[in-house]
C-alpha cells in the first residue's frame, strides 16, 4: 500500500544509511544466510534475519512457502521510488543467498503472498496490464506453480484490477481474496476489500464491515486460511500510537468480523507498523516496522554513520514474535 508517507527526516536518514553501506564497499546482504531459522518463535519482539534480511536498507513484506523452502520479501530504495521482490531458496545446506526474483526487477513489484496450498503466488506491480497499456497503477498479479517453478505472471480480472491502485493480496484456503483499495464509495480513504472466489472466478469485491474499515486508512490485511483471523494496519484512528498501527479482528463461520482491536505496544510503535504475515506451523507472527532504535542518538559523525548502516534506522525492517502473544492481546 502506498499511503505510507515516510517522514522526510526518516527518508533522509535511510538515504544516508544506504550511501554509507555502499561507500563501505559492501552491504549487509552478504552475511551468512544459513543462520536464518524459521522454527524460532520468540517470546519477545526480535528482528528477523538481523543483518541478513533486516539491514540498514529498506525491507518490507514477507512471504514463506508452506513447505518452508522459499522465502520472499520486498527491498526498496529509501523513498520507495524503486522496489523489487527478493527471493531466498532453502537447500540441504541451508538458505541460499538473496536474489532478485526472476519475475521482478524491471518494474516496481511489492507484497508477495503464497496461497495456503502453495499453488499460487500473488504480488502487486505497476507493470503494464498488457503490451499496449500505458497504465502505471499498482495491480494484483498471480503466478501458478508447476514442476518447473512459478509460471508467467498474469493480472487478475478487471473486477479486481481497476484504474486505481490495488495492494496487498491475501488469500484464504477457499480462494477468497482480501486486498487494499480506495474506491469512490469506500467507507474510508482506503479500505480492506474481499472478493469471493466462486467456481474459479473472483466476484465483485465488497468492502469489509465497519468493524474493520473506518473513515480513515485501513490497509495491508493478512487473512488466516480459515478466515477466522484478520490482521491489518490502520492510520489515523484515535488509538493510533503514531505512524500507523496493527489491528486484529476475529471472524466467524458466517463471514462476520468482530470489532478490530489495536495490538498495542506488544508490536506497535511510534513509527509505521504494517505488512503482517503469520507462519501458523511455527506459530510466529511477522510484520514490518519503520521504527527507530530507542538508543538512536546523534552526537558523533562516525558513530552516526555506523548506526545508519544498521537496522532500526527508520527504514523498513521485519520483526517477529510468538503468535500466541499476539492472539492474547486484549
Amino acid at each position: 500500500m502506498d499511503y505510507l508517507g515516510y517522514k522526510r527526516f526518516i527518508c533522509f536518514l535511510a538515504v544516508l544509511g544506504l550511501q554509507a553501506c555502499f561507500n563501505n564497499g559492501e552491504t549487509e546482504l552478504l552475511k551468512d544466510t544459513r543462520t536464518i531459522d524459521l522454527k524460532t518463535s520468540p517470546a519477545t519482539l526480535e528482528l528477523f534475519g538481523d543483518g541478513i534480511i533486516s539491514t540498514g536498507l529498506n525491507e518490507r513484506d514477507l512471504a514463506i512457502s508452506p513447505d518452508k523452502k522459499e522465502l520472499y520479501y520486498t527491498l526498496g530504495t529509501p523513498n520507495d521510488g524503486k522496489r523489487a521482490i527478493i527471493k531466498m531458496i532453502k537447500t540441504n545446506q541451508g538458505w541460499g543467498q538473496q536474489e532478485i526474483a526472476s519475475f521482478s526487477g524491471k518494474h516496481n513489484d511489492i507484497e508477495p503472498f503464497i496461497s495456503p496450498d502453495g499453488s499460487k503466488f500473488f504480488f502487486c506491480s505497476d507493470r503494464p496490464m498488457d503490451t499496449d497499456s500505458t497504465r502505471s497503477d499498482y495491480n494484483i498479479w498471480v503466478m501458478n506453480k508447476s514442476v518447473d517453478g512459478w509460471g508467467q505472471p498474469s493480472p487478475l480480472n478487471e473486477k479486481i484490477n481497476t484504474t486505481g491502485n490495488e495492494f496487498y493480496p491475501s488469500v484464504s484456503k477457499n480462494g477468497n481474496l482480501y486486498f487494499t483499495a480506495s474506491k469512490p464509495k469506500s467507507p474510508g480513504r482506503e479500505d480492506i476489500y474481499i472478493s469471493k472466489y466462486i467456481d474459479g472466478e473472483y466476484l465483485d469485491p465488497i468492502p469489509l464491515d465497519t468493524t474493520v474499515n473506518s473513515k480513515t486508512f485501513e490497509f495491508n490485511a493478512f487473512v488466516s486460511p480459515n478466515e477466522d483471523i484478520l490482521i491489518f494496519s490502520s492510520y489515523g484512528r484515535a488509538d493510533d500510537l503514531g505512524g500507523g498501527d496493527l489491528y486484529m479482528s476475529i471472524g466467524d463461520s458466517l463471514g462476520n468480523w468482530q470489532k478490530a482491536r489495536n495490538l498495542g505496544l506488544l508490536v506497535n510503535s511510534e513509527g509505521l507498523d504494517f505488512c503482517p504475515f503469520i507462519d501458523f506451523e511455527n506459530e510466529t507472527f511477522y510484520f514490518t516496522s519503520n521504527r527507530l532504535a530507542k538508543e538512536f542518538v546523534i552526537n558523533d559523525f562516525n558513530a552516526y554513520q555506523e548506526t545508519l548502516k544498521q537496522p532500526k534506522n527508520g527504514a523498513g525492517d521485519i520483526y517477529r514474535i510468538n503468535l500466541e502473544k499476539v492472539l492474547n492481546v486484549k
